[in-house]
């Protein structure tokens, strides 16, 4: 019996493929200034979850079924008003990925999930923070295969940031668009 450890097709790509091509474009004296991702987390808020609590825990399990990651519900933290909010109410949920089940998602993101989007045409390379982070929102969690759609009672996205170690935009931009993300192409259609 072999003691042969799984690794992640993302990971292996990663090491193989995306930190060559990082090292010879940005001219790297050493691999480990090669930018790399160090989580993934993905935050989403819920609609309604002042009136039915019911709601967060739905959204809780939504996650971890899409993660395989235990997920935690996150809570308000000021009052609200006008929301009828208060201090310390579940709103949302969150999971935070690293390591092997970061790649596994990333890699379901990639080459299953996103393709599923209706009208698809690839994801917007604004969405860079200034210091190397990406953020996605996603608007249906149908998108996921995990989620089975004759259970789900009401349609909500999330947010996904990926956290890079990149210093600059464009470094993170190179090593997401090396890893596969479907970014929009540069030119613009004239129609």
């Amino acid at each position: 019996m072999s003691t042969t450890k799984y690794t992640p097709r993302m990971a292996s790509k990663y090491r193989q493929e995306v930190m060559p091509a990082l090292m010879k474009k940005f001219a790297y004296k050493s691999v480990m200034q090669t930018p790399k991702i160090e989580k993934i987390c993905i935050n989403r808020g819920v609609n309604g979850a002042v009136t039915d609590k019911k709601l967060v825990d739905v959204a809780v399990a939504e996650l971890e079924q899409i993660t395989g990651q235990k997920a935690v519900p996150t809570y308000s933290k000021k009052d609200i008003s006008n929301f009828k909010l208060r201090k310390g109410m579940p709103i949302g949920a969150k999971v935070t990925l690293r390591g092997d089940k970061m790649y596994e998602f990333l890699d379901r993101l990639i080459s299953v999930a996103l393709p599923r989007v209706r009208d698809f045409k690839g994801i917007s390379d604004k969405a860079f923070d200034g210091r190397g982070n990406y953020t996605l929102g996603v608007t249906e969690q149908i998108i996921f295969p995990e989620i089975d759609i004759d259970k789900v009672n009401k349609i909500t996205g999330f947010d996904i940031t990926i956290v890079t170690t990149a210093k600059t935009n464009e470094e993170a931009y190179e090593l997401l668009k090396e890893m596969g993300m479907p970014f929009k192409s540069a030119k613009k259609d004239n129609n």
